[in-house]
């Protein structure tokens, strides 16, 4: 799902075919997923009986740039030594300033981004607040300094509590992000940034669900109900179900709304 921000909302839209289709006019109205038994690689288009690492072919998993280590873990990331499966997207995606930041959905997290990717990876994670700690040239320094916040905060987001909004309300963010700066060695404390604002999400949805239940187009062709809301990157249904859409990356699926 692609997103836009504006005024504190999230509005988000879905691709069918080459169009970008609204969906929060379809909250509180009844659509069917027909899953098409098939799956197309995201990085080389190609079909596949089985999605890896959400979405890609397995030669693709193993050999797409979108794909290396470093997408999940920063700090492995060597393409400040010029060592990368393509340095062309390592050029554009890795060698480019990132941002580290603290999100605040069912509790804090620490995370990082690059500096294109704000706010749609708050977004993405269902933060309802976040603001930055630092800004550094590369995705390494980034890891670096993620892995090192580690050890104070958490790194993953519950995505059962968040998709509840049991919100921690009580976190104090400009203090976390404060102190997350004096816990810095001197060496990543250079990039730090105390002016940032702090940044308040509201997600389009009628009724958070009371115990989320997973689905998915591997054990059902055709998902339908009520569409409750929309949060992180999951559709909520009604009866407490929800779908990750971003977990599904190249199913070929038909969608029907009343």
């Amino acid at each position: 799902m692609k997103t836009n921000f504006t005024d504190d909302a999230v509005e988000y839209q879905m691709r069918l075919g080459d169009e970008l289709v609204g969906l929060n006019p379809y909250i509180g109205k009844t659509i069917e997923l027909q899953y098409q038994n098939q799956i197309n690689c995201i990085a080389c288009g190609k079909k596949t009986s089985k999605s890896f690492a959400q979405g890609f072919c397995y030669n693709c998993f193993q050999t797409a740039p979108e794909a290396e280590e470093c997408v999940l873990k920063p700090e492995t990331c060597r393409a400040h030594l010029g060592e990368a499966r393509d340095m062309d997207f390592a050029d554009k995606h890795c060698l480019i300033p990132h941002y580290v930041y603290l999100a605040v959905s069912s509790g804090i997290k620490v995370g990082i981004t690059r500096n294109t990717q704000i706010p749609t990876r708050w977004i993405d994670q269902g933060a309802s607040k976040a603001v930055i700690i630092a800004e550094v040239p590369n995705r390494h320094i980034a890891g670096v300094m993620e892995v090192f916040l580690k050890d104070y905060f958490a790194d993953k987001t519950n995505w059962r509590s968040m998709l509840k909004n049991e919100v921690a309300t009580e976190i104090d963010i400009q203090a976390e992000r404060n102190r997350a700066i004096t816990l810095l060695p001197d060496e990543l404390k250079q990039y730090a940034k105390t002016d940032e604002a702090v940044w308040a999400l509201n997600y389009p949805v009628d009724a958070f669900p009371l115990k989320p239940k997973s689905l998915t187009f591997d054990k059902e062709a055709t998902i339908s109900g009520t569409l409750k809301g929309i949060k992180g990157q999951y559709l909520l249904l009604d009866n407490d179900r929800v779908l990750n859409i971003r977990k599904h990356n190249g199913y070929l699926v038909k969608i029907k709304a009343d």
